[in-house]
Parts: structure tokens; C-alpha cells; sequence
């Protein structure tokens, strides 16, 4: 069956307007607290993995590219844990972005936020869960509203 979406951020404009302008500030957060893009980007394609959203996951391959992620980052970046591409503080980003997104049990939340927290100061550690929010939101507009990539 398939079923024509709505695409809610051209149906509710304001409303759309309004998480730009939340990816905005958040961006700028990344920025001022010294998180560099390649980062950022990565935060950006792990979320949208977990989520599903394959226009999300077109648009930060190619922003994440232009950051100076690797191809090989690219490719693994679902599987972080198994390789050694990432450095420790990508690592944390990760572990960071995957809680925020699935919300793990308590301990397993615990776990990884601790993990994290010896790694990232207060500054980089709020960043990372923001950027980590604002593309949880993207993903959930373009996926319900049926985003596709051409």
C-alpha cells in the first residue's frame, strides 16, 4: 500500500521555520564551543542511520564529506565500535549521539554518558546532545513526511 504523505514542513511553515531556527542555534553552539564540523557531521549520519532517514543520511554524507570525514569513516560509521577510525573524543560524540537517540535502559544510558563524560568537557558534551536532538527532529519531519531521495 502506499500512502501519500503530508509534508508537513511546507504545511506548517512556522512550525518548520522554527526547527531552523533551533538548528541554527545549535549549530552555532557546535561552532563556539570548538566541536569541528567532521564531528558534527558524523553526529549528524550516526542519528540518521539509527532513525532510518535516507535523505538526512544523503544530505550529511555529502556535508560530511565537504567536513573532511574519510570515506572509510563514512562507511563504518554504523559500526564505530569494531574499527579504529575514530578518536576517542569521535567515540564519545557517538556514544552520546546513540543514547540520545534510542534512550537506552538507565544503566546502559549511565554507562555510555559516563564513558563520554571522561572524554568531553560540560561545553562539548551539551553541544554533541544538542546536534544529536535538533537532527532527531529532521529525521522524524522528512521521514513522516515521506522525504525521498532522487
Amino acid at each position: 500500500m502506499t500512502t501519500r504523505h503530508l509534508h508537513i514542513d511546507k504545511h506548517s511553515p512556522a512550525a518548520y521555520k522554527a526547527l531552523v531556527g533551533v538548528s541554527t542555534a545549535v549549530s552555532a553552539l557546535a561552532k563556539e564551543t570548538g566541536l569541528p564540523r567532521s564531528l558534527v557531521e558524523l553526529v549528524n549520519i550516526r542519528v540518521s542511520q539509527i532513525n532510518g532517514c535516507a535523505s538526512c543520511l544523503e544530505v550529511h554524507h555529502r556535508r560530511a564529506d565537504d567536513a573532511g570525514v574519510t570515506a572509510k569513516q563514512r562507511a563504518t560509521v554504523s559500526v564505530w565500535r569494531d574499527t579504529e577510525l575514530f578518536d576517542e573524543r569521535e567515540q564519545a560524540a557517538l556514544r552520546l549521539a546513540e543514547i540520545t537517540t534510542t534512550l537506552p535502559d538507565h544503566d546502559t544510558a549511565e554507562r555510555e554518558y559516563a564513558r563520554a563524560r571522561e572524554v568531553l568537557g560540560d561545553d562539548e558534551l551539551s553541544a554533541i546532545i544538542w546536534v544529536a536532538t535538533a537532527i532527531n527532529a529532521f529525521n522524524r519531519v522528512s521521514i513522516l513526511s515521506g522525504h525521498t531521495v532522487r
